[in-house]
C-alpha cells in the first residue's frame, strides 16, 4: 500500500483537476453567455392572445441603494401591460420603504400595481385567520397573500434590491415556455427559471454624488450595517474606505468570481438544481401541484407531506429559493424539463456602505442556511477557493512519484510553494478576466440619458449603477483596487467556512434569528423566551434539533413569537418585530 503522504497527493492532484474543469466550464459559459446583448424575446411580440400574463412578486424590507431603480425596472419591461400585474409586498405600515413603494404607484398610474401588508393578510390576522397558518420564513410570509392573489400562473419572483434588462422578463417567459427565435431549433419548456445574480458596490460613485447621493449613504439606506441612527461618512481615503465599507467589494468579488463560475457551470452540467433565490420565475399551477402530497408521490412519507400547499409550504425553510427549485426539480411534470439559467440576463444588485463585519455575517449566515440545505457541497466548499485549492494541486504535483518521474518536478517544499504561486497568480487572472466580462456592461440595455433625462427604449433611464464599465458606469475597478478586494476575499474564505460550519448553526436574517435543523427547515427564535441573550450567540448550534418531527415545533414557536409581538404592539405581524424595523434596515 502507498504510504499515506502519495496518497493524499493523490487526492489532491484529483480534486484539484475536478475543480479545475469545473471552473473551466463556467468560465466558458460566461464567456458564452455574458459577452453580447441577449436577443429580443419571442414571447412580448406575440399575437396579444398568445401572450401569458405574468404576476411580478417584488417583497421589499426597507430602504436599499437604488431601491426606486431596481423596482422601477419591473414597470418599465418591453412587455404588453397588459399582460403585466406587480405586487409589492411589505411587512407593516411602518416599513421605511412604503414611501417609495407610493411614489412607484404615482409615477406609474397606469400600471396594474398594488402593494400588500402582511399584517393586514386575512389569513394570519383576520377573524378567521391565525399566525401559525404560514412558517416562520419571513420573505414567505411577505408574500404568502400576493401569490394567492396572483393573476395568471407565471410567477415573477424578484428581490426588491435587484434591477433587470427591459427584456429579461420576456426572455424569461420564453424559457419558461419553450418559445424560440423563428427558424432556430425548438427549445423545451422548462418548469424553473433564474438568473445570475452580481452585487455592485456603489460606495465611490455615490460618495462623489451631491447631496441627495450621500443622503442615500445614511442611516437607513446602508446595506449591511448596523447602525440605523448614525449618517455614513464615506472617507476620500482608499484604505479608509476599506475599513469602513469594504464588504462590499468583498461580496462583489464573491459574486462575480467563484459564485459566478460554479453557479454557471452546474447549471450547465444540469446534475443538480443550483439556483438563487434573486430572480426567479415559475408557475403557480406547478407549484400548488408538486406541493400537493396527493398529487406528487415525492412528497408521500415525508414530514413535508404535512406542510401546507403552494408558496406557503416553503414557508418552513431558511432557504426557499433551494427549497423551490430542489421540489420542482425533484417532481416529474410531462413535458418539461427542470431549470433553466436566463443567457445574458444579470440580475444587478446595488449596495453600499457594507463593512467587512456585514460582509462576515453575510457569508455565514448563507453557509450555514446551506448547511443542511446540501451537506456534502457545503462541507468541501473550502476546497474549491483559490488558496486551498491551489495548496492540494501543489502538495500533489511535489509528492506523486508519477509526477515527479514525467516531469521532473523536485518534491521539496521549494517546489511545493513556487508551484502553488505559480496557480495562485493564474488563478487570479482568470477571475480578472472574467470579472470584466460580467462588469462590462456588454449584456446591459442601456436606455435613455441621465444627464438630459431623455428616454430611451423605456420610460426610465438606466441607473449608472448598472450600466457598467464600458457604457457609462460609474463604478471603475482599476487592476490595484481589484486586487485588494480579490485579496481580501480570498484569505477571508477559509476562515469564514471554519466559522460558519464547523462552530455554529444559528443565522439572522431580516432582523429575526432562526436555528437551522438537519431536514432543512427552520426555528425561529422567541427573543422574549431568553433573557440572558445566549440564544444570540453566533457559535449556537442545531445539531440537538435533529429529527422530522419539526413541523409541530416550529408551529409553537410561531405561536410564542406571535405571543411575543402582540404583547409588544396589538396587531402587529409576526415579522415585523424586528429591531430596527421603524428605521428600515434590513439586517445582514
Amino acid at each position: 500500500m502507498p504510504p499515506l503522504p502519495e496518497v493524499l497527493g493523490y487526492v489532491g492532484l484529483v480534486w484539484g483537476c475536478f475543480v479545475v474543469a469545473v471552473q473551466t466550464i463556467g468560465i466558458t459559459q460566461i464567456f458564452r453567455n455574458f459577452s453580447s446583448k441577449p436577443q429580443a424575446p419571442v414571447s412580448s411580440k406575440l399575437p396579444r392572445d398568445q401572450v401569458p400574463h405574468v404576476t411580478i412578486l417584488r417583497p421589499v424590507k426597507g430602504l436599499e441603494p437604488g431601491l426606486y431603480d431596481c423596482l422601477a425596472s419591473s414597470f418599465n419591461q418591453a412587455y404588453p401591460a397588459d399582460k403585466l400585474t406587480i405586487f409589492f409586498c411589505v411587512s407593516d405600515l411602518d416599513d421605511a420603504a412604503l414611501p417609495t413603494l407610493r411614489k412607484l404607484l404615482k409615477d406609474y398610474p397606469k400600471a396594474d400595481a398594488r402593494i400588500f401588508i402582511e399584517s393586514e393578510d386575512p389569513l394570519l390576522h383576520g377573524p378567521n385567520g391565525n399566525v401559525n397558518n404560514v412558517g416562520p420564513n419571513p420573505k414567505i410570509r411577505n408574500l404568502s397573500r400576493a401569490y394567492r392573489e396572483a393573476k395568471g400562473d407565471i410567477i415573477w419572483a424578484v428581490d426588491c434590491n435587484i434591477w433587470v434588462n427591459p427584456g429579461t422578463m420576456g426572455r424569461l417567459v420564453d424559457r419558461l415556455c419553450g418559445y424560440s427565435q423563428p427558424g432556430a431549433q425548438k427549445v423545451k419548456p422548462v418548469k424553473f427559471v433564474h438568473q445570475l445574480p452580481i452585487v455592485v458596490d456603489t460606495v465611490s460613485s455615490m460618495a462623489q454624488q451631491d447631496s441627495e447621493g450621500r443622503a442615500l449613504l445614511s442611516g437607513s439606506s446602508v446595506t449591511g450595517s448596523s447602525d440605523s441612527t448614525a449618517a455614513l461618512d464615506v472617507p476620500s481615503s482608499l484604505l479608509a474606505r476599506w475599513r469602513t465599507h469594504g464588504g462590499g467589494r468583498l461580496e462583489e468579488q464573491f459574486m462575480a468570481t467563484t459564485h459566478a463560475k460554479f453557479y454557471c457551470a452546474i447549471n450547465a452540467v444540469g446534475v443538480a438544481p443550483c439556483a438563487l433565490g434573486k430572480s426567479n420565475m415559475f408557475r403557480k399551477s406547478h407549484i400548488d401541484r408538486v406541493t400537493d402530497a396527493s398529487r406528487n408521490p415525492t412528497l408521500a412519507g415525508t414530514s413535508a407531506a404535512r406542510l401546507p400547499r403552494g408558496l406557503d409550504h416553503f414557508s418552513y425553510y431558511l432557504c426557499e429559493d433551494h427549497a423551490i427549485g430542489d421540489l420542482l426539480w425533484r417532481s416529474p411534470i410531462d413535458g418539461f424539463d427542470n431549470h433553466g439559467l436566463a443567457r445574458g440576463d444579470l440580475a444587478v444588485q446595488p449596495v453600499a456602505g457594507m463593512s467587512i463585519a456585514a460582509y462576515w455575517s453575510r457569508r455565514v449566515r448563507w453557509l450555514r442556511a446551506r448547511k443542511w440545505t446540501v451537506l456534502a457541497a457545503t462541507l468541501v466548499e473550502h476546497g474549491v477557493e483559490s488558496l486551498v485549492c491551489n495548496l492540494y494541486i501543489s502538495y500533489g504535483l511535489t509528492t506523486v512519484p508519477w509526477v515527479h518521474e514525467t516531469t521532473g518536478i523536485p518534491q521539496t517544499w521549494r517546489a511545493m510553494g513556487i508551484a502553488w504561486a505559480i496557480g495562485v497568480t493564474t488563478w487570479m487572472a482568470m477571475d480578472r478576466i472574467v470579472f470584466k466580462v460580467l462588469y462590462n456592461g456588454d449584456t446591459i440595455e442601456i436606455s435613455g440619458d441621465e444627464k438630459d433625462g431623455s428616454k430611451g427604449q423605456s420610460e426610465y433611464p438606466t441607473p449608472r449603477f448598472a450600466r457598467g464599465f464600458r457604457h457609462g458606469g460609474d463604478e471603475k475597478r482599476p487592476f490595484g483596487e481589484w486586487l485588494m478586494g480579490w485579496l481580501g476575499r480570498e484569505l477571508l474564505a477559509l476562515p469564514i467556512w471554519t466559522w460558519a460550519v464547523l462552530l455554529g448553526g444559528s443565522v439572522t436574517w431580516r432582523g429575526k434569528r432562526f436555528r437551522v435543523r438537519s431536514d432543512m427547515t427552520v426555528v425561529a427564535i422567541d427573543p422574549d423566551t431568553d433573557t440572558d441573550g445566549s440564544q444570540y450567540n453566533d457559535d449556537e448550534t442545531s445539531d440537538s434539533d435533529n429529527g422530522h418531527e419539526g413541523v409541530g415545533h416550529m408551529h409553537e414557536d410561531v405561536q410564542r413569537t406571535a405571543q411575543a409581538a402582540r404583547r409588544k404592539s396589538s396587531g402587529a405581524s409576526i415579522a415585523a418585530t424586528a429591531p430596527g424595523r421603524k428605521s428600515g434596515k434590513r439586517t445582514a
